[in-house]
Formats: structure tokens, sequence, C-alpha cells
């Protein structure tokens, strides 16, 4: 079985971090997805790829997948850079401001 370990990146719809701070064990996809002639649902035989495991550290993910024999790649996070500029939200409506207001 093979099976990749990251922590989950924040959704594109919110600038808040929650739901990123645990580790999750994902397994890889064993078989194809099929159409369903009937119903027109994708399904699948493979029932390893509906499992999420979380974990709170990486280590408690890596040591799992070696007690289980998963072989598991681990994926480390891209973590953002902080742009928050020093004035913040307020500089836009200071009186000593330089440029003109155009919003």
């Amino acid at each position: 079985m093979r099976a990749r370990i990251y922590q989950p990146a924040r959704t594109a719809m919110s600038s808040g971090a929650a739901k990123t701070h645990q580790w999750v064990l994902e397994f890889a996809p064993a078989a194809a997805r099929e159409v369903d002639p009937l119903m027109g649902w994708t399904s699948s035989s493979d029932t390893q790829s509906q499992v999420r495991l979380k974990f709170d550290t990486r280590e408690a993910a890596v040591e799992y997948a070696a007690e289980n024999n998963i072989d598991a790649q681990v994926q480390d996070p891209k973590r953002r850079k902080p742009n928050i500029r020093a004035g913040g939200y307020g500089e836009n409506f200071a009186t000593g401001r330089r440029g003109a207001w155009t919003h």
C-alpha cells in the first residue's frame, strides 16, 4: 500500500489557518474510478482511498506507517512568507498619507 503523509494547506476561501495544524496519512488509489452505467455515478472498488487518518505530529504519522508496513512518502509543507504591511488597513485612512486616495 502506498500512502502520503502531508500537512493540509489552508482553504482558498479563507485566510485563516484552521485545520492546517494536523498531519494526514492518505492512501493512494489502487484502482481506477469507473462510471456506473445505470446511475452515472463515479465509483471505485478501492476502499482504501476513502481512508484519511489524522495525527497531531509528523513523527506520529511516520511511526504509524512504519508499524503497519505502509510505504509512505512524506511531503513537507510549503510555508508562506508573511507579507503584512507595517501600517496595515489603517494606513489607507491616515491623514499624513503621501499618495492620493483612489478608492
